[in-house]
């Protein structure tokens, strides 16, 4: 067995889940990246998680102080030591962005909303929280795992690498047209882009695209981020095809 894992640091190669569910996730979607997986004595599906580990080869260990260590005391009755690995997005399916999206619940709960409605591909750019981090990870209730998420600097090199061919759309509060399930626009290959949470997208998105805004009541000054995605990824994959 490697060493007990120490706190999780942003800078580290590896993270981890916390939890069963995203734990078992991460074994079904992406076993060659764990390195080792610790569960406590009294974890009712042990047995489970051994028989899945025994036939990956992959280390299991019963040890509550490596729990402990990884969930910083919170109860947490297993959770597997992963490596990150880079991420690729499909060229030709649609994308959804998320330019410095500042929220790690934000970020899990989208990301387990984007696969919900059939939408795998997941750019993040600018920077913003950690999608490493475990409480994202947990916040996704591993959907993180079953996605394809790349990075880039700025939505220029995002274009460069995946805007041939393909229509981009703008989510903003002073948008240009209203989305509904009437209004959606048919796109084969399209992005749909988010803003922060704080400040949404600045002016110049408008040039990417067709700017869109989700109606709302003037009692609220938004919607929440993750709420937002929901809404606007319901609406185009119900328009264009269907959730997959």
């Amino acid at each position: 067995m490697p060493e007990y894992p120490k706190k999780y640091k942003k800078e580290s190669d590896c993270s981890y889940t916390l939890g069963p569910f995203p734990t078992f996730e991460l074994l079904k979607s992406r076993p060659n990246a764990v390195r080792a997986v610790y569960y406590r004595e009294d974890f009712r599906e042990k047995d489970k998680l051994l028989a899945l580990c025994r036939t990956l080869a992959i280390p299991c260990q019963c040890s509550s102080k490596a729990l402990e260590r990884i969930s910083q005391k919170e109860i947490c009755y297993a959770a597997a030591v992963f490596e990150k690995y880079p991420g690729r997005l499909r060229p030709q399916a649609p994308h959804a962005a998320l330019v410095c999206p500042g929220d790690m619940g934000n970020l899990g709960t989208i990301q387990r909303t984007l696969l919900g409605f059939g939408l795998r591909d997941l750019a993040i750019v600018g920077g913003g929280a950690d999608r490493w981090n475990p409480k994202a990870i947990r916040a996704s209730m591993g959907a993180a795992f079953r996605l394809e998420v790349e990075e880039f600097p700025d939505f220029p090199a995002y274009l460069n690498a995946y805007g041939q061919g393909r229509d981009i759309f703008p989510f903003m509060l002073d948008g240009g047209q209203v989305l509904t399930p009437e209004s959606c626009p048919l796109s084969g290959c399209y992005t749909l882009v988010f803003g922060n949470e704080a400040t949404g997208l600045p002016p110049e998105y408008r040039q990417y695209g067709q700017s869109l805004f989700i109606a709302q009541s003037r009692e609220v000054d938004s919607l929440n981020l993750a709420v937002a995605v929901a809404v606007g990824v319901w609406v185009f994959t119900t328009r264009n095809g269907g959730i997959q």
